[in-house]
């Protein structure tokens, strides 16, 4: 029979990809997560991590695992959080800081719906694409893209699933041409994005298994992912975004998918908070809504062509 609470440690240790980060997190001893591994591994008779004295990584069997477990932990805390009284669910203040680009196009609608079904609570929406410090600043929580490597914070995934796509608009096309290969992007406009004063100008692709970066200029780049966003969709040159961002404009043909066979950078969304007792109803309630609304958005993304 497998345990809740030993998969949440295989959960977080895969995160971290440390047993000493992932008990320190969960404040219990090492050992503990050792011997929490070592009985799922015995259940599930599968070698989930390899372990050296200086590395630990995922196995194949690990990687394939990983999904299952966090599904079977969302699940349990979707049915937990429906078995609460409403008057017990949120009240208070909860503030939350997202990216610029996702928190217009995607998750403005959900935190408006989520504060319709809780008038109670007092939601103050900080949206930037500089990193929000859950520890100084006046934020609770916050939605961020990338892994999280930092073990002093708390991560819930939202989107594990999420990359980074080519799109550019019809317009665009018709003028300019679309790419046939990642090599093509080096004769297009590209629109790229600075954050904290280094500019990301260097896409990056797999293909097969092998991966391939291209080296991109163009005439117009920004601070803010959302400016880049706006810029694409007004026909002004390609840009190189997450899914999450653009799938909306995808599916509603403003934008179009490019170079659907080759995939891109990773970029997986995680809900942070600096510790779990701030876990409250409402930010679980909240984390469920937002990773439902993700969730559906990464269904629409088409499979990698062959």
């Amino acid at each position: 029979m497998l345990r809740l609470e030993d998969l949440a440690l295989f959960v977080r240790a895969a995160a971290l990809l440390s047993f000493s980060d992932a008990a320190r997190e969960s404040g219990v001893q090492p050992a503990q997560v050792s011997a929490a591994i070592k009985r799922l591994e015995r259940d599930l008779d599968a070698r989930l991590f390899a372990r050296s004295t200086r590395s630990l990584r995922l196995t194949p069997e690990g990687e394939t695992w990983l999904p299952h477990a966090i599904r079977i932990l969302h699940t349990l805390e979707a049915g937990t959080a429906e078995l609460r009284p409403p008057s017990d669910e949120v009240r208070g203040t909860l503030q939350v800081a997202a990216p610029s680009d996702l928190g217009r196009h995607m998750l403005l609608d959900v935190f408006r719906a989520f504060h319709r079904a809780h008038p109670a609570l007092n939601l103050r929406i900080l949206l930037s694409d500089q990193l929000a410090d859950v520890f100084r600043d006046p934020v609770d929580v916050a939605f961020r893209y990338g892994n999280n490597d930092d073990a002093s914070y708390v991560a819930l995934p939202v989107a594990p699933a999420n990359r980074r796509v080519v799109v550019a608009s019809p317009a665009y096309l018709a003028r300019a041409g679309a790419p046939a290969t990642p090599a093509d992007l080096a004769r297009h406009n590209a629109l790229t994005y600075v954050l904290r004063g280094r500019t990301y100008d260097r896409w990056r692709f797999r293909h097969h298994g092998q991966p391939q970066h291209v080296a991109v200029r163009g005439s117009l780049t920004s601070d803010d992912a959302e400016v880049i966003h706006r810029l694409a969709l007004a026909g002004e040159g390609i840009a190189y975004k997450s899914w999450l961002d653009v799938c909306d404009d995808v599916q509603a043909g403003r934008l179009s998918l490019l170079l659907p066979q080759y995939e891109g950078d990773s970029v997986p969304l995680n809900l942070i908070c600096p510790h779990r007792k701030q876990l409250s109803a409402a930010v679980r309630l909240l984390h469920a809504a937002v990773r439902d609304r993700c969730e559906d958005a990464l269904r629409h993304l088409p499979a990698l062509a062959a």
